[in-house]
């Protein structure tokens, strides 16, 4: 069984860095950890197409370079998506849409091993990550167990019962979804309001107040500072789709203008 990396990071209270990728291509993930300084990588599953083929191959290629692997998944069917991506390799799942404490619970309990003392419902699957002959044995029971375990705050239910979450045994990092709770609270596209980051800060404050660090998605290095100050240290920067279309934009726009003045 391959050593979770992201969770020994986190065990050891260590920062950590991450980039978001839509794209299924596994090379893009060797040009990532070509870099070396990536902790881990988040397929953003939630937004794009896949199947099960990429998730096994997008694995592999992470663990090329030593990276960790997170999968974001959506609201339904959370426990096949869930299950899956950590039969694939993923050593991290980001669950969407939690909005009561119950739900959060139920996140939790999909990837934990289905025994008496950790009250999970992941049984034996010989799947990827088991490979060879470790289904059902300690080593699998103990992979489960360190599967990552990370929640969008990002509905009106989910920062009201905010607490009762945080106080669930198993839930390991939170991440502020901005844009959705601004729509759900009947604001849309005020994400940036000084009134919903407000809240952004109150839900990153209460978090580390409790023991549950939150992790800040950011598009620059400078957009770091405010969190840093506010003692975050995990950060997701950029996502593949949105680079490109930036580069393609300035640069199209640039030349653009270079051969209409030419």
């Amino acid at each position: 069984m391959r050593a979770n990396t992201f969770r020994e990071r986190l065990n050891a209270g260590k920062p950590t860095i991450a980039t978001h990728i839509h794209t299924t291509w596994p090379s893009v993930i060797e040009a990532i950890g070509h870099t070396g300084l990536y902790d881990y990588v988040e397929f953003v599953g939630e937004y794009g197409p896949y199947d099960l083929h990429d998730l096994d191959n997008m694995c592999r290629a992470a663990e090329l370079y030593g990276m960790g692997s997170m999968i974001k998944i959506d609201q339904e069917p959370r426990g096949f998506l869930a299950s899956r991506a950590i039969g694939s390799g993923f050593q991290s799942v980001l669950f969407s849409d939690c909005r009561s404490a119950e739900e959060a619970r139920e996140c939790v309990r999909i990837v934990r091993p289905e025994t008496p003392e950790d009250d999970g419902t992941y049984g034996v699957a010989t799947r990827r990550f088991t490979y060879m002959g470790h289904g059902g044995s300690t080593e699998y029971v103990q992979a489960l167990r360190d599967i990552v375990v990370v929640l969008m705050i990002e509905k009106d239910g989910a920062v009201k019962n905010l607490e009762e979450i945080l106080e669930i045994k198993g839930v390991d990092m939170i991440q502020w979804g901005g844009s959705d709770y601004s729509m759900s609270i009947g604001k849309a596209g005020q994400r940036s309001s000084p009134e919903i980051k407000a809240v952004e800060k109150q839900v990153t404050e209460t978090a580390l107040k409790m023991g549950v660090p939150p992790r800040a998605e950011i598009n620059t290095a400078d957009q770091a500072k405010y969190y840093l100050d506010l003692g975050v240290r995990h950060f997701c920067i950029g996502t593949d789709v949105n680079i490109l279309f930036n580069w393609w934009k300035e640069h199209g726009d640039d030349l653009r203008k270079a051969v209409k003045g030419a």
